[in-house]
């Protein structure tokens, strides 16, 4: 078996050599007239740093208001230290799959790589229109078609100022380099090291990348392009996915960045500024999520697994669904995911979560992550959410929680290198005599720079004493232009260091760059403490690191404390064992800082115990591990109950273990089991005759105890039935059950508690009523309905039909109440007392009294249901079996649902009853049984 797993960047790029032409020629293309091809500059020598941008001679801009010259130290000897490397974060040996990287690597912009020769990104040759009725087409779902435009006869006229295509043969240049495969710089750290490290535990089997390089790729020929995906095939075990350089610009800066990562991050791109409103970027959204579904589903082979990663691409479990429906299919979001009120703001709503409902398996972050969720869904999509996972008309989606880690033990390996210890000693000398709190951050609206620099400097202003003992390190990098932030945060940095600082000494260094991987892992290592004060992040991954780090095994410092914003899904893990701060409440950040820097050693250590143990429990290899086992076991469940895996019944061999049995429980369904059923307003409630004949004769075996289970009031059972003798009744799904040959009702439900909840419910019932033109209220004793089946604008009725539900469970979640949608309806009842309660206490009676019919227990057990409330009943029956309680069980389902049922009926009523007679029939007139 086979894993594939989806990222949008390969852990692997390309790096050509210009100057090193090969000697296969170009593709036979004359070159354009007047045209010369690109020159690019060779690959330097050392890996570049974002310190020195491109060029490696250049020293760093210094932290506004500097006042010394410390800060160059992580600039010194960059190239040497870059060689240094022992092998990391590259592999050793093209053919070895072992990197080590910082969980959260800053990469660069898309196209602008830092240390690797690779084509050029194109300009944009004509900018987006500033209109907003040019893009106005409606949101087109992945598997339709959007409308092609109408032609013009003539060609656009480029508006003043717009860039001209450049007659140049950019193929040539790369067409004859040499290339080597190298770590990409753009990825997912943290997903690279969980892979590579279940590789080496024995986790993670046979596996296959697959993603995109990285890179713009229309600059290579199609020949340098099968090159590369053959050699990444088959010595890196990666697939290669290639779309066009505007497509995937378009979905990656556009749409994920500039409209999927702000709304995901509670960032609604709302100002004047924003270019979200040009949703045009959706198309090119759908075709990169169809490019991946293509490219995995012409390698699938059967038993394989599909693992997809990210928000980059939230269409392609849906679409691997329609290609492949038998796939396994687990899909995990590495990010936050947003509140319903947050999320409803993305015009796809609807089509981005069906993407995701195509996993058979989908994991997150946090609980509370994975609560939005299923909120989400139930508001959007009008399905029915419960706290395993959505379930659907046609099958059910299991959802967890997955909290990723890191790899304690590559990192043991790590920090054990000589470049990290010179690293150690030369940062711990420079800065002997202070008290280091350390962070590093992208420059984006998400991860709280500006709040925390207000925070130190509200800490400097308290604090007074503390200004000349104590230094802020803030590592920031940028991959998109926000100049205004940048702006600000420059002005607050000088402010602190101009108002704090002396000659001697600079409270703040800021530095706008990146830090080389050794450099990381030292000034994390001789930290006193982490600040972290992201508005929203979905697993901060670099205070895991730096508790890993702080156990005094590298350098003098240890027990360092962790201030992590209580907005982090790291925060759910260390819980209170970090200082957990609300970034914009900066009173709360400045005392935190002071109460991390007075700890002392004993309080510091204790905690930092609390926080490596959950570190150590989080590891990236049982990460992957446990997401991979829970999905191979969801599958598998979810496979059995599909209703094609399902077998049809077999009546013959059911008769013949019915004449075997000395006593029997049967439990049936009414409402589209022993009759057809439609709208409770058109349906009069009477029971056909065939029925009725048919369960009086079941009923007259002394060894036969029948009941029949529906959602109807006792009272109406009782008109239904009550030509029937010592037929048991089970009505209201189970709040109600009468015995055979009695006429007292047994309540299974507490009466007190369920008035209490029906009146504050109808209240919420009616509000959505009084909004919904044809909708109409029916009261039961244990349950309250809402009908929208009627109403005059059924999609309008389905939306407010999902909010009420939404706000009923969210409202009474704590009082044992859930609402349920249904077809045109909403039912709203307990959520402790079902189906199977009835049916439980019906088989505990049997087992009371076996003297009552001249037998002993029930040897045989037949449960026959068509709807979603049944499924609890045959999940019961199937435990008895499956424990060895009864010799023989049976459940069979009409439906055509996944379900539980062990056997399907596809003629319907006509069939139940059929099979019914047949069973009661005496033993001369029955088929004879097929063994």
């Amino acid at each position: 078996m086979t894993v594939f797993i989806a990222s949008l960047f390969l852990p692997y790029t390309v790096n050509f050599r210009v100057d090193n032409p090969r000697d296969r020629p170009p593709e036979a293309t004359p070159p354009l007239p007047n045209s010369a091809p690109d020159t690019v500059p060779p690959l330097p020598t050392a890996a570049a740093s974002l310190f020195e941008k491109t060029n490696s001679k250049t020293q760093p801009g210094l932290t506004p208001g500097a006042t010394t010259d410390y800060e160059r130290i992580f600039a010194s000897n960059l190239a040497k230290a870059e060689k240094e490397r022992s092998g990391y974060p590259f592999p050793p040996s093209s053919l070895e799959n072992r990197f080590l990287t910082e969980s959260e690597a800053h990469s660069p912009a898309w196209g602008v790589t830092t240390s690797l020769n690779q084509p050029p990104k194109a300009p944009t040759l004509i900018s987006p229109s500033p209109s907003i009725l040019k893009h106005q087409d409606p949101i087109v779902a992945p598997n339709e078609k959007p409308v092609p435009a109408k032609t013009s006869d003539s060609a656009p006229v480029p508006p003043l100022g717009a860039k001209k295509p450049q007659n140049v043969n950019r193929k040539v240049s790369f067409s004859r380099a040499e290339w080597t495969i190298e770590t990409a710089e753009q990825g997912n750290g943290g997903l690279r090291n969980a892979v590579r490290s279940a590789k080496e535990s024995g986790y993670l089997g046979d596996m296959m990348w697959v993603g995109t390089l990285g890179m713009p790729t229309d600059a290579l020929v199609e020949w340098t392009r099968n090159d590369i995906a053959e050699r990444l095939e088959d010595e890196y075990n990666s697939l290669t996915v290639f779309v066009n350089d505007g497509d995937f610009d378009g979905h990656y800066t556009h749409f994920c960045k500039t409209i999927l990562w702000p709304v995901f991050h509670y960032q609604i791109p709302d100002n004047p500024k924003s270019k979200a409103y040009e949703d045009h970027s959706w198309i090119y959204y759908v075709k990169l999520n169809e490019a991946f579904a293509e490219r995995i589903a012409k390698n699938w082979k059967r038993g394989d697994a599909i693992w997809v990663q990210d928000y980059h691409l939230l269409l392609v479990p849906a679409m691997l669904r329609k290609m492949l429906p038998d796939a396994q299919i687990g899909f995990f979001l590495h990010i936050a995911f947003p509140s319903s009120e947050v999320f409803k703001c993305l015009a796809p709503r609807k089509e981005l979560l069906e993407g995701i409902l195509g996993a058979n398996l989908i994991g997150f972050q946090t609980d509370e992550y994975c609560r939005h969720f299923l909120q989400t869904c139930s508001r959007i999509l009008c399905v029915e959410a419960t706290n395993e996972g959505i379930q659907m008309e046609d099958r059910f989606i299991n959802v967890g929680t997955f909290p990723i880690g890191i790899d304690p033990t590559s990192w043991d390996k790590r920090r054990k290198a000589a470049d990290v210890e010179r690293w150690v000693d030369t940062i711990s000398e420079r800065y002997h005599d202070k008290r280091l709190i350390v962070s590093r951050d992208k420059i984006d609206s998400v991860r709280g720079i500006r709040q925390k620099l207000l925070s130190y400097e509200l800490f400097l202003n308290t604090y007074p004493e503390w200004a000349d003992r104590v230094v802020l390190i803030q590592v920031a990098t940028s991959t998109t232009e926000q100049p205004e932030l940048e702006a600000t945060i420059s002005d607050i940095a000088m402010r602190i260091n101009s108002t704090h600082s002396t000659l001697a000494h600079q409270p703040l260094v800021f530095l706008k760059q990146d830090l080389a991987f050794p450099q990381y892992l030292a000034l994390i290592t001789v930290a006193d403490a982490l600040m972290i004060t992201s508005l929203r992040e979905g697993m901060n991954l670099t205070s895991h690191e730096f508790v890993y780090c702080q156990d005094g095994s590298n350098g003098d410092k240890k027990y360092g404390s962790l201030i992590l914003s209580e907005f982090t899904g790291s925060a759910s893990v260390f819980g209170n064992h970090a200082l957990l701060v609300n970034p914009w409440d900066y009173r709360q950040c400045s005392e935190a800082i002071h109460t991390a820097l007075t700890r002392d050693e004993k309080k510091r250590k204790e905690v930092w115990e609390e926080l490596h143990r959950a570190v150590l429990q989080n590891s990236t290899a049982n990460w992957v591990k446990s997401f991979n086992e829970t999905l191979k076991k969801v599958w598998n469940e979810q496979s059995s109950r599909e209703i094609m895996a399902v077998p049809r019944l077999s009546v013959p061999r059911l008769i013949e273990k019915y004449r075997q049995s000395k006593r029997r429980l049967m439990i049936v369904d009414y409402e589209g089991t022993l009759a057809s059923w439609g709208s409770p307003r058109s349906i009069i409630l009477t029971t056909p005759q065939r029925a009725i004949t048919t369960l009086t004769e079941l009923t007259d075996d002394p060894n036969n105890v029948v009941y029949v289970m529906s959602s109807r009031m006792p009272e109406e059972m009782e008109r239904l039935f009550r030509q029937v003798n010592n037929l048991g009744l089970i009505a209201e799904n189970g709040c109600f059950m009468r015995e055979p040959n009695s006429d007292e009702w047994t309540h299974l439900a507490d009466k007190d508690h369920i008035q209490n909840w029906k009146t504050s419910v109808s209240h919420i019932l009616s509000y959505f009523k009084d909004r919904t033109e044809g909708s109409w209220i029916e009261e039961r004793h244990c349950s309250l309905v809402f009908h929208y089946g009627s109403a005059e604008d059924r999609s309008v009725a389905a939306r407010l039909a999902a909010e009420c539900a939404d706000h009923i469970n969210d409202a009474c979640k704590n009082q044992g109440v859930h609402a349920i949608p249904v077809e045109g309806a909403l039912i709203v009842e307990t959520s402790n007392t079902n189906k199977s309660s009835a049916a439980e206490l019906a088989w505990r009676l049997c087992l009371e009294d076996p003297e009552k019919k001249d037998a002993g227990k029930p040897d045989f057990l037949l449960i026959i249901g068509d709807n979603r409330e049944d499924e609890p009943v045959f999940r019961w029956a199937n435990k008895l079996q499956k424990t060895k309680a009864v010799d023989y069980a049976m459940t069979v389902t009409l439906g055509s649902r996944s379900t539980e049922a062990k056997a399907t009926l596809t003629q319907g009523v006509t069939g139940v009853l059929s099979c019914l007679q047949q069973l009661a029939a005496p033993s001369d007139k029955a088929s004879a049984p097929v063994r």
